[in-house]
């Protein structure tokens, strides 16, 4: 079983970071470099939070082998036995052999570096611009970066500086490679304390209040107001680029030399725009340089990157209204079905997406009515009690890692315990537990906040590229801090345990933090201490209170505003709901006509073709036959014609003459 367990979990966390990106990206439409960029920044960091607990397991069988081979040692099989005190290490089922673990966490690290300092932002930019051409994008991208770029150089080289000139200071490459490791995880531990703080408080809280069906009733409400005011603001900017595209598209003909980009900034417009430009588009009209003021290329890439920005938004904006409809409508027959004697769940609207026979077999109305009225609101609060459990376990840790003697770290007691019996099975799953659970905690805060419209990870294929490669830059750079603060929490870092053991393989590539005692022994130890505040602030939603004080309308139940958004959210749903009654009433109709009368309507169209028939045969017999004055040769269609508009026209009874033939007065005039 050696490395099989490593090559199992490689394959399973790559698919995990497929099926993530495919909820949230959009294959089809986003560029392919895109997709492989988040992909392989997502694969990287899944991959070191689930293959870190190996590290832990084989690192413990290490430590029990070095101190069996200080005695003569008795080889038995697949364990090593110390005569003298009886002691057994036993090789857990998951070890990964000498030297297979430093290549790995190495390659692993230095990639995932590089992505998120140097590819990723000159990709985020490249994704955005709205350059023609590849060489357009590169140089657009070059120029937005050298800023980015040019700041990191210059402090890198003015420390380099310091160092040579200073006598003092002796470091050699490994200490400088420590160095720069130390800069980035510092960086990344800030922020990643201020996502925890949020995610332990904010992940038990919402589970709990999932359990309330009239929060969350209130709570869609809300959202539904708020997206609507959203939804109308895209839809207006949208017409304002399309008036602009519009403009532009009748000023520069054909045989224009920029003529190529307006048909690519028309190719990101959407059909209905396009199709509507192409009918009011005259192209015969040649264009003179001399008379008319041409747009620039400069203002054309401008308009280009306007138009990719406000059709993205567009689409997410009514995906995001149709998904919260169905939200509302189901928390709404939740609400109604609670009451029911029946005990059988009855929908208002049939489920547009077709759903598994074998899943409606089992699921069952009655299975369905136990679950969201009965079970589901129970197993919410048991579910919150036990995340509230671990993050009450996460913050006292947080707090008293850094004391070895007596250890007040409960996940370093844990594994402690388990390490004195060597259970290693209960080793990796109490590590996997531990770092699964900060790593829930900070990338779901990283997938629910939203920075205005520039970085919002929307899910069902409405993330646009920015905010893609935007999370793949934040989970490089909070994942390695993250793992750093996990091993301290359980007393694996020699820098936190003061123990001279064996380190894990992952804290040989970081290198010694001792290069800068004031980072390892200050910044790392008391700063994870702010959680506490941060987890009291976000308790009372301070956050939250500040930004609708600043006008960013948040949902608070003591607000008077956030009252008048529920309300107003209640009757767009109210609205929305009659229309969809009103569609599916005559879809209804049609089909009950067309069920009772179709075979009617049939065999009357039949008829009508067979006698059409005939009556084109008879017209075509009599064409050698000499035609009366009055006589149409049309056949029936044109005396049906005339039928019709005898029928329509009223007749004149005050003139002085009638005619009831409008022929033979034709005719006589």
């Amino acid at each position: 079983m050696s490395g099989a367990a490593l090559g199992l979990e490689i394959v399973f966390v790559f698919f995990l970071a497929l099926f993530l990106l495919h909820r949230y990206g959009d294959f089809k439409k986003q560029h392919r470099l895109v997709i492989i960029a988040t992909l392989l920044a997502w694969y990287l960091c899944f991959l070191i939070v689930f293959i870190l607990p190996l590290d832990v397991s084989t690192t413990i069988y290490n430590r029990c082998k070095l101190n069996v081979n200080s005695s003569p040692p008795e080889s038995n099989g697949s364990y090593v036995t110390l005569a003298p005190s009886k002691q057994k290490c036993f090789k857990p089922w998951s070890y990964i052999p000498n030297g297979i673990m430093p290549i790995f966490w190495r390659v692993v690290y230095w990639t995932s570096q590089f992505l998120t300092w140097i590819l990723l932002p000159f990709m985020q930019s490249y994704a955005r611009s709205g350059g023609f051409s590849i060489t357009g994008k590169i140089k657009t991208a070059l120029i937005e970066n050298a800023i980015y770029y040019g700041t990191y150089l210059l402090i890198f080289g003015a420390f380099l500086i310091y160092v040579a000139v200073n006598p003092n200071f002796n470091l050699q490459w490994n200490q400088l490679q420590t160095i720069g490791i130390a800069a980035a995880n510092t960086w990344g531990l800030f922020l990643l304390v201020l996502l925890l703080g949020y995610g332990l408080v904010e992940i038990p809280r919402s589970h709990w209040n999932g359990a309330k069906r009239g929060y969350l009733l209130m709570k869609t409400y809300f959202k539904a107001a708020k997206l609507m005011t959203e939804k109308a603001d895209a839809e207006e900017n949208l017409e304002d680029i399309m008036e602009e595209v519009r403009k532009v598209n009748e000023s520069i003909k054909y045989n224009h030399p920029l003529r190529k980009c307006v048909d690519t900034i028309l190719k990101k417009c959407p059909t209905e725009y396009q199709e509507r430009m192409g009918r009011n588009m005259d192209d015969y009209e040649d264009f003179d340089e001399r008379q008319n003021s041409y747009p620039s290329e400069k203002s054309l890439v401008k308009l280009h990157k306007q138009v990719i920005y406000s059709v993205q938004r567009h689409r997410r904006t009514q995906v995001q209204w149709q998904i919260l409809l169905e939200q509302a409508f189901y928390l709404e027959d939740v609400a109604k079905n609670e009451t029911s004697a029946s005990r059988q769940f009855v929908h208002t609207f049939q489920s547009q997406e077709s759903e598994n026979k074998i899943f409606q077999y089992f699921y069952t109305p009655t299975v369905e009515w136990y679950w969201e009225c009965l079970l589901r609101p129970w197993f919410y609060r048991v579910l919150a009690i036990v995340l509230a459990t671990f993050s009450v376990i996460v913050v006292w840790s947080e707090c008293t890692f850094f004391s070895t003697k007596p250890v007040l770290s409960l996940f370093a007691v844990f594994i402690q315990l388990a390490e004195k019996t060597y259970n290693y099975i209960y080793i990796e799953m109490a590590c996997f537990l531990t770092i699964f659970f900060l790593s829930i905690c900070v990338y779901s805060t990283v997938f629910r906040i939203r920075v205005f419209n520039y970085y919002y990870l929307a899910s069902h294929h409405q993330t646009d590229a920015y905010s893609l490669l935007f999370s793949g830059m934040l989970f490089c750079r909070l994942t390695p801090p993250l793992c750093l603060n996990f091993l301290g929490l359980t007393h694996m870092d020699a820098t936190i345990s003061h123990k001279n053991t064996q380190p894990t393989a992952y804290t040989s590539i970081m290198g010694s933090m001792r290069v800068l005692s004031f980072i390892a022994d200050g910044f790392y130890i008391y700063y994870p201490m702010l959680v506490v505040i941060l987890c009291i602030a976000t308790y009372f939603s301070l956050g939250t209170r500040c930004l609708n004080l600043l006008g960013f309308q948040q949902f608070m139940g003591d607000s008077e505003m956030t009252s008048d958004l529920i309300d107003e959210g209640k009757e767009l749903i109210r609205r929305e709901k009659r229309k969809r009654q009103r569609q599916e009433e005559g879809e209804n109709r049609r089909r009950e006509w067309k069920e009772r009368y179709g075979n009617r309507e049939d065999s009357t169209r039949n008829r009508a073709v067979h006698t059409d028939q005939k009556e084109s045969s008879f017209s075509e017999t009599s064409t050698n036959r000499p035609l009366s004055k009055y006589t149409r040769s049309n056949g029936r269609t044109e005396r049906d014609r005339i039928e019709l508009l005898q029928d329509a026209e009223p007749l004149d009874f005050n003139a002085d003459s009638i005619n009831d033939d409008p022929l033979e007065s034709e005719s006589g005039r």
